[in-house]
Protein backbone atom coordinates (compact mmCIF):
# COMPACT_ATOMS: atom_id res chain seq x y z
CA UNK A 1 0.00 0.00 0.00
CA UNK A 2 1.33 3.72 -0.95
CA UNK A 3 -0.05 7.01 1.45
CA UNK A 4 -0.06 9.95 -0.63
CA UNK A 5 1.13 12.32 2.40
CA UNK A 6 2.05 15.34 4.18
CA UNK A 7 4.14 15.07 7.56
CA UNK A 8 2.13 18.49 8.91
CA UNK A 9 -1.71 17.22 7.67
CA UNK A 10 -3.62 16.27 11.09
CA UNK A 11 -5.57 14.05 8.92
CA UNK A 12 -2.72 12.53 7.50
CA UNK A 13 -1.81 11.61 11.38
CA UNK A 14 -4.86 10.03 11.70
CA UNK A 15 -4.22 7.22 9.38
CA UNK A 16 -0.33 7.18 10.64
CA UNK A 17 -2.07 6.76 14.30
CA UNK A 18 -4.44 3.73 13.36
CA UNK A 19 -1.64 2.50 11.10
CA UNK A 20 0.54 1.90 13.85
CA UNK A 21 -2.06 0.73 16.25
CA UNK A 22 -3.11 -2.00 14.12
CA UNK A 23 0.52 -3.10 13.39
CA UNK A 24 -0.17 -1.83 9.44
CA UNK A 25 2.49 0.90 9.26
CA UNK A 26 5.45 -1.25 7.94
CA UNK A 27 2.69 -2.32 5.06
CA UNK A 28 2.46 0.98 4.14
CA UNK A 29 5.21 3.04 1.97
CA UNK A 30 5.08 6.59 2.43
CA UNK A 31 4.92 9.14 -0.85
CA UNK A 32 5.19 13.05 0.14
CA UNK A 33 2.63 15.16 -1.70
CA UNK A 34 2.55 18.88 -1.47
CA UNK A 35 -1.47 19.43 -1.94
CA UNK A 36 -2.77 22.86 -1.89
CA UNK A 37 -5.82 24.26 -1.95
CA UNK A 38 -5.01 26.78 -4.92
CA UNK A 39 -3.33 24.30 -6.90
CA UNK A 40 -4.41 21.05 -8.46
CA UNK A 41 -1.44 18.03 -8.39
CA UNK A 42 -2.39 16.13 -11.62
CA UNK A 43 -0.87 13.32 -9.89
CA UNK A 44 -2.78 13.60 -6.76
CA UNK A 45 -5.89 14.05 -8.84
CA UNK A 46 -5.55 11.09 -10.95
CA UNK A 47 -5.72 9.11 -7.55
CA UNK A 48 -8.43 11.61 -5.75
CA UNK A 49 -10.52 13.88 -7.70
CA UNK A 50 -10.82 16.25 -4.88
CA UNK A 51 -7.10 16.85 -4.79
CA UNK A 52 -6.83 16.23 -1.12
CA UNK A 53 -4.77 14.03 1.60
CA UNK A 54 -4.29 11.69 2.46
CA UNK A 55 -5.29 8.91 -0.16
CA UNK A 56 -4.43 5.26 0.08
CA UNK A 57 -3.39 3.38 -2.89
CA UNK A 58 -4.16 -0.30 -2.44
CA UNK A 59 -2.13 -3.06 -3.60
CA UNK A 60 -4.21 -4.13 -6.45
CA UNK A 61 -4.06 -0.39 -7.75
CA UNK A 62 -7.29 1.10 -6.62
CA UNK A 63 -7.32 4.14 -4.49
CA UNK A 64 -9.39 4.80 -0.95
CA UNK A 65 -9.72 8.36 0.34
CA UNK A 66 -10.55 9.90 2.72
CA UNK A 67 -9.38 9.76 6.36
CA UNK A 68 -12.40 8.59 7.43
CA UNK A 69 -12.79 6.04 4.94
CA UNK A 70 -9.07 4.97 5.18
CA UNK A 71 -8.83 4.43 9.30
CA UNK A 72 -11.80 2.29 8.95
CA UNK A 73 -10.37 0.28 6.15
CA UNK A 74 -7.09 -0.70 7.67
CA UNK A 75 -8.89 -2.11 11.51
CA UNK A 76 -11.21 -3.60 9.45
CA UNK A 77 -8.50 -4.98 7.34
CA UNK A 78 -6.75 -7.02 10.32
CA UNK A 79 -9.65 -7.30 12.34
CA UNK A 80 -9.55 -4.70 14.62
CA UNK A 81 -12.86 -3.79 16.55
CA UNK A 82 -10.97 -1.51 19.23
CA UNK A 83 -10.44 1.24 16.89
CA UNK A 84 -13.74 0.79 15.74
CA UNK A 85 -16.09 -0.76 17.67
CA UNK A 86 -18.93 -3.07 15.76
CA UNK A 87 -22.22 -2.41 16.74
CA UNK A 88 -24.35 -0.15 19.32
CA UNK A 89 -23.72 2.69 21.28
CA UNK A 90 -19.79 2.45 21.60
CA UNK A 91 -19.72 2.66 17.99
CA UNK A 92 -21.58 5.60 17.57
CA UNK A 93 -20.01 7.49 20.35
CA UNK A 94 -16.40 6.50 18.77
CA UNK A 95 -18.05 7.95 15.22
CA UNK A 96 -19.45 10.96 17.01
CA UNK A 97 -16.12 11.79 18.78
CA UNK A 98 -14.73 11.30 15.32
CA UNK A 99 -16.83 14.09 13.78
CA UNK A 100 -16.41 16.30 16.05
CA UNK A 101 -12.56 16.04 16.11
CA UNK A 102 -12.89 16.54 12.28
CA UNK A 103 -15.31 19.23 12.55
CA UNK A 104 -12.60 21.29 14.82
CA UNK A 105 -10.06 20.17 12.54
CA UNK A 106 -11.75 21.34 9.22
CA UNK A 107 -12.40 24.89 11.03
CA UNK A 108 -9.10 25.44 11.92
CA UNK A 109 -7.58 24.85 8.96
CA UNK A 110 -10.25 27.03 7.21
CA UNK A 111 -8.78 29.49 9.30
CA UNK A 112 -5.53 29.01 8.72
CA UNK A 113 -6.20 29.24 4.66
CA UNK A 114 -7.92 32.83 5.21
CA UNK A 115 -5.41 34.08 7.62
CA UNK A 116 -1.91 32.77 5.33
CA UNK A 117 -3.14 31.90 2.18
CA UNK A 118 -5.39 34.86 1.20
CA UNK A 119 -3.85 38.08 0.48
CA UNK A 120 -3.98 41.05 3.38
CA UNK A 121 -6.41 43.26 1.83
CA UNK A 122 -8.80 40.31 1.28
CA UNK A 123 -9.43 38.84 4.54
CA UNK A 124 -12.33 39.29 6.19
CA UNK A 125 -12.48 38.78 9.87
CA UNK A 126 -15.95 37.89 10.12
CA UNK A 127 -14.98 34.50 8.20
CA UNK A 128 -11.91 34.36 11.50
CA UNK A 129 -14.50 35.06 14.27
CA UNK A 130 -17.06 31.69 12.55
CA UNK A 131 -14.54 29.50 12.60
CA UNK A 132 -12.67 30.07 16.21
CA UNK A 133 -15.70 29.94 17.36
CA UNK A 134 -16.56 26.33 15.78
CA UNK A 135 -12.81 25.52 17.15
CA UNK A 136 -13.75 26.87 20.60
CA UNK A 137 -17.26 25.19 21.22
CA UNK A 138 -15.77 21.63 19.92
CA UNK A 139 -13.21 22.35 22.84
CA UNK A 140 -15.43 23.16 24.68
CA UNK A 141 -17.65 19.86 24.38
CA UNK A 142 -14.79 18.03 24.47
CA UNK A 143 -13.99 19.38 27.98
CA UNK A 144 -17.49 17.67 28.96
CA UNK A 145 -16.94 14.39 27.20
CA UNK A 146 -13.84 13.82 28.00
CA UNK A 147 -14.05 12.23 31.65
CA UNK A 148 -16.15 9.41 29.67
CA UNK A 149 -13.26 8.41 27.20
CA UNK A 150 -12.55 4.90 28.59
CA UNK A 151 -8.93 3.24 28.04
CA UNK A 152 -9.65 1.77 25.03
CA UNK A 153 -7.85 3.81 21.73
CA UNK A 154 -10.83 4.08 19.28
CA UNK A 155 -11.11 6.54 15.96
CA UNK A 156 -12.62 8.91 18.14
CA UNK A 157 -9.86 9.84 20.60
CA UNK A 158 -7.64 9.47 18.04
CA UNK A 159 -9.22 11.87 15.94
CA UNK A 160 -9.64 14.34 18.90
CA UNK A 161 -5.90 13.85 19.82
CA UNK A 162 -5.10 14.83 16.31
CA UNK A 163 -7.37 17.87 16.32
CA UNK A 164 -5.93 18.80 19.98
CA UNK A 165 -2.58 18.18 18.83
CA UNK A 166 -3.00 20.52 15.15
CA UNK A 167 -3.94 23.08 17.85
CA UNK A 168 -0.41 23.23 19.74
CA UNK A 169 1.01 22.95 16.24
CA UNK A 170 -0.62 25.69 14.56
CA UNK A 171 -2.66 27.64 17.49
CA UNK A 172 -0.11 27.87 20.14
CA UNK A 173 -1.53 31.82 20.75
CA UNK A 174 -4.69 30.10 21.15
CA UNK A 175 -3.99 28.55 24.97
CA UNK A 176 -6.70 26.33 24.35
CA UNK A 177 -6.09 24.71 27.63
CA UNK A 178 -7.22 27.41 29.59
CA UNK A 179 -10.17 26.55 31.53
CA UNK A 180 -10.28 22.97 30.50
CA UNK A 181 -8.40 21.02 32.65
CA UNK A 182 -9.90 17.99 32.08
CA UNK A 183 -9.20 17.89 28.42
CA UNK A 184 -5.40 19.21 29.38
CA UNK A 185 -5.16 16.11 31.30
CA UNK A 186 -6.40 13.70 29.37
CA UNK A 187 -4.69 14.95 26.35
CA UNK A 188 -1.11 15.18 27.95
CA UNK A 189 -1.87 11.16 29.00
CA UNK A 190 -3.22 10.36 25.17
CA UNK A 191 -0.57 11.90 23.63
CA UNK A 192 2.41 9.89 24.85
CA UNK A 193 1.14 6.80 23.01
CA UNK A 194 3.67 5.08 20.98
CA UNK A 195 1.41 6.19 17.56
CA UNK A 196 0.82 9.97 19.13
CA UNK A 197 4.88 10.52 20.08
CA UNK A 198 5.99 8.73 16.49
CA UNK A 199 3.48 10.87 14.43
CA UNK A 200 3.76 14.60 15.81
CA UNK A 201 3.27 16.78 13.00
CA UNK A 202 6.56 18.88 11.16
CA UNK A 203 7.69 21.01 8.72
CA UNK A 204 8.93 18.40 5.79
CA UNK A 205 12.85 19.59 5.13
CA UNK A 206 13.77 19.14 1.41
Amino acid sequence: MKLLHAPTSPFVRKVMVVAIETGLAERIDIEFNAASPLQRDPALVEQNPLGKIPALILDDGSTIYDSPVICEYLAASVGDTRIFPTAGPARWSALTQQALGDGLLDAAIANRYETVMRPVEKRWQGWTDAQLAKVSGALDHIETIVSTFDASVTIGSITIGCALGYLDFRYADLNWRTGRPSATAWFEAFDELHSMVATRPRERVA
